[in-house]
């Protein structure tokens, strides 16, 4: 576990164990959403659920370090800017 801004870490940690990138991704997002109980309304991006999407600059799944390079976070509608 990682203090806020730093646990991006984790998925360098995951491929580098020989997770393959979607699977480091999904653990964050749907695989997360399923343990908690709430995939009904998390999770995934699709009409209906909460969305909080992170967009980081370049590709996760071919380079996973694009995951600590976030460019900006929108959260409840609102897109919070990386400067």
């Amino acid at each position: 576990m990682f203090r806020h801004g730093a646990n991006a870490l984790e998925f360098g940690y995951m491929t580098e164990a020989g997770m393959p990138a979607a699977e480091a991704i999904r653990s964050a997002t749907l695989s997360a959403a399923e343990l908690l109980g709430r995939s009904s309304d998390l999770g995934t991006l699709e009409v209906g659920k909460l969305a909080d999407i992170v967009a980081v600059d370049g590709n996760p799944l071919q380079d996973i370090s694009a995951m600590m390079r976030p460019r900006f976070v929108m959260k409840a509608g609102k897109t919070y800017r990386q400067e």
